[in-house]
């Protein structure tokens, strides 16, 4: 099968169509002949040689797809060759086939197409496990995003707004903010000409955010304390903006805050089956219903995977890029 593999840690040129041999099935696996590939900033990380693969995992990227079930192995009892799904995958995406336990994979919602599907397993399985399960955020609570109009950000921000909570988020622009509102945003705030800190006291009454998804890390670390509302979650899940940061802690010690984190690709097979029994009941029909939607960017085919990863890098895009792995699925 054909494939999109890293040789060598490098720029967005590193990504090479090569050849490997088509996975088989084990016993709790699935078959996937991919029709699309979700591409996420993990995937650009690895490609640049800072996010290895778990053991185990193939040694290509792409954390999620979506196709049809071409085989199943002995002990699969949820799914049959020929059903379409999408798949939350540890790496191998960016190929043809790809073989993934069962538990990692959900039928299509609705009547969705294929490079749809593709752009949502990585978004809601974390956003779930993150503002949800990590974050605990309850009704009636309130919500910032950091980076509303990433992959993450717009399914955070409408899966939020659907399930009734008030939701802020952070944009690099005035256009991306207009588009973040209107997914569901009540104030998308633009980070390069406006203090968030300020903006959240003066929307909030001075009470702060009860749950906030940081994908910055470092840069942002006491500014997010200084956002949060007493009781309030910090959930961090990537650290764009370095690993470092300075916090107040007698502000920690004081509004008993909770400052947590997470890496969703690691996970063991037993968690990821936890977060999609919760999307499968809650995410999975709001999809179905159209009362939240995926927002794909750009589509490339899987042979321009370098010019997708580079698009991703230039941060011009709102939503998810997709690769199109069979010509019919662009």
């Amino acid at each position: 099968m054909k494939i999109v593999d890293v040789p060598q840690p490098g720029g967005p040129d590193a990504l090479v169509v090569a050849q490997r041999p088509t996975p088989t099935p084990q016993a709790t696996e699935v078959l996937i002949k991919i029709a699309a590939a979700g591409i996420n900033r993990a995937d650009v990380l690895q490609r640049k040689g800072g996010y290895p693969p778990p053991p185990g995992a193939p040694s290509y990227p792409g954390l999620e797809c979506a196709g049809v079930v071409s085989a199943v192995g002995s002990a699969v009892r949820d799914f049959k060759v020929g059903d379409k799904v999408c798949a939350l995958l540890q790496g191998g995406g960016y190929a043809e086939y790809c073989a993934v336990d069962e538990a990692q994979v959900l039928p299509i919602p609705g009547a969705l197409g294929m490079v749809e599907a593709a752009s949502l397993p990585e978004a809601y399985f974390t956003v779930w496990s993150n503002v949800f399960e990590f974050g605990r955020l309850q009704p009636g609570e309130s919500l910032l995003v950091h980076g509303g109009s990433s992959g993450i950000g717009v399914s955070a921000i409408q899966l939020a707004k659907a399930l009734g909570h008030t939701v802020f988020t952070t944009a690099g622009s005035d256009d991306k903010c207009r588009f973040c509102e209107q997914l569901g945003a009540k104030r998308a705030i633009n980070y390069k000409t406006e203090d968030f800190v300020a903006v959240i006291a003066e929307e909030t009454g001075k009470r702060g955010v009860n749950v906030l998804l940081d994908m910055v890390g470092g840069s942002y670390l006491s500014k997010n304390i200084a956002t949060l509302a007493v009781e309030g979650r910090l959930v961090i899940i990537a650290t764009q903006g370095g690993i470092k940061g300075e916090a107040d802690l007698l502000r920690v010690l004081q509004r008993r805050l909770v400052i947590t984190g997470s890496a969703l690709r690691p996970r063991d097979v037993t968690f990821k089956r936890l977060i999609k029994a919760r999307l499968l009941e809650t995410v999975w029909p709001l999809l179905a219903r159209g009362e939240i939607k995926p927002i794909v960017d750009r589509v490339f085919p899987l042979e321009r995977a370098n010019e997708a990863h580079a698009y991703m890098e230039s941060s011009a895009h709102r939503g998810k890029i997709v690769l199109a792995v069979e010509p019919a699925a662009a």
